[in-house]
C-alpha cells in the first residue's frame, strides 16, 4: 500500500465553533515516524484498522492493534512504531479547532472534543467507516462530495466524544498563541519529514518569511527557537534508527545529515547524556 495524502482544507462547524479539517493520510507504515508534536488547537485522529506497532507519548507507551484508536492533541510528545513482521496501517485526519475564549458554555460537542489532549483506546463507535468513506469522497469527488465530506467529520468528532466520554480529560498544555493553518503544517511536516537538511531559511522561504520572522513565530509557537526544533527533530530521529541494530552508528550519523559519526555522537551525548551505543543498549 502507497502511502496517501489527501489535502482536505474544509471548514465546518459544530456547535457554533469552527474546525478546519486540514488533511487525511492513508497509509501501512513502513517506517517509523520520531517524535513530533502539534501547536495550540491543532488535533490528529488515529485509526488502526489491522496491523500492530507501539505508540511513545509524552514518554509514556501503548500497545497498537487492530481497531486501536487514539488522538494526539497540541503540544503532546509522539512517536510511533510499526511492528515489522506485521506492521500498522492507519487512517489519519488533522484538524483545527477555533476555540472561542469568551464563551462559557463548555458543554458542547466541539468543546469535550477540544479539552482531551490525548486519548487511546479500542474503538466502539464505528470510526472505520467514517473514516474509510471520507477518504473515498475526497479521492474520487463525487457530486456533492464536500457536503458529505462536512457531515462525515462532524459524525467523527461526535464518535470521538462519545468513545471517551467518560475518561479523564488530560491537563490541558500551557496556551500559546495559534499560526494559521497552512504554516501549522508547514513547520511540523518540515520537522518530521526533512530532519536531514534543516535549515532556517529554506523553512523562512517556505512560510514567506524572513528567518528572524521565523524565529520569533517558533518561540511564540513552540517555545522553541529553531535550533532546538532542530535538535529535537534529529534527535527523535537518532532514537528510532538506533532501535534498529542492523542499523550502524556510520550509517546513523550519514542518516542524520552529520559530517562524521563523532559529531553525530557529540551531538547524541550532548542531547541524551549518553553516549548512542549506550542509549542502543540501554533501551
Amino acid at each position: 500500500m502507497n502511502p496517501a495524502r489527501l489535502d482536505l482544507n474544509i471548514p465546518f462547524s459544530l456547535d457554533g465553533i469552527s474546525i478546519q479539517a486540514i488533511n487525511i493520510t492513508h497509509e501501512r507504515f513502513l517506517r517509523s515516524i520520531p517524535s513530533h508534536s502539534h501547536g495550540s488547537g491543532c488535533y490528529e485522529i488515529h485509526y488502526i484498522p489491522s496491523g500492530f506497532g507501539k505508540l511513545t507519548a509524552d514518554g509514556n507507551f501503548f500497545d497498537i492493534r487492530p481497531n486501536t484508536l487514539y488522538v494526539t492533541g497540541p503540544h503532546v510528545e509522539h512517536a510511533q512504531i510499526p511492528l515489522p513482521a506485521d506492521p500498522m496501517e492507519e487512517y489519519c485526519v488533522y484538524l483545527k479547532v477555533r476555540r472561542n475564549s469568551r464563551r462559557k458554555d463548555a458543554a458542547s460537542v466541539t468543546d469535550a472534543f477540544a479539552s482531551m489532549s490525548f486519548w487511546f483506546g479500542m474503538d466502539t463507535q464505528g470510526v472505520r467507516g467514517l473514516m474509510e468513506q471520507l477518504f473515498h469522497e475526497m479521492e474520487r469527488r463525487p457530486i456533492g462530495y464536500l457536503n458529505q465530506a462536512r457531515l462525515l467529520l462532524s459524525q467523527l468528532v461526535i464518535y470521538m466524544v462519545r468513545n471517551y466520554k467518560n475518561a479523564r480529560p488530560a491537563v490541558p498544555p500551557p496556551g500559546r498563541n495559534g499560526l494559521t493553518d497552512p504554516k501549522s503544517v508547514i513547520i511540523e511536516e518540515y520537522f518530521l519529514y526533512e530532519y536531514r537538511s534543516l535549515s532556517l531559511d529554506t523553512l523562512a522561504c517556505r512560510l514567506r518569511l524572513s528567518p528572524r520572522q521565523t524565529q520569533r513565530l517558533l518561540l511564540e509557537y513552540y517555545g522553541k527557537s529553531f535550533q532546538q526544533k532542530k535538535a529535537e527533530a534529529k534527535m527523535s530521529a537518532a532514537a528510532i534508527l538506533l532501535a534498529d541494530k542492523t542499523k550502524s552508528i556510520t550509517f546513523i550519523a550519514e542518516e542524520l545529515g552529520y559530517s562524521s559519526p563523532e559529531h553525530f555522537s557529540s551531538a547524541f551525548r550532548s542531547y541524551y547524556k549518553m553516549c548512542p551505543r549506550d542509549y542502543r543498549k540501554r533501551f
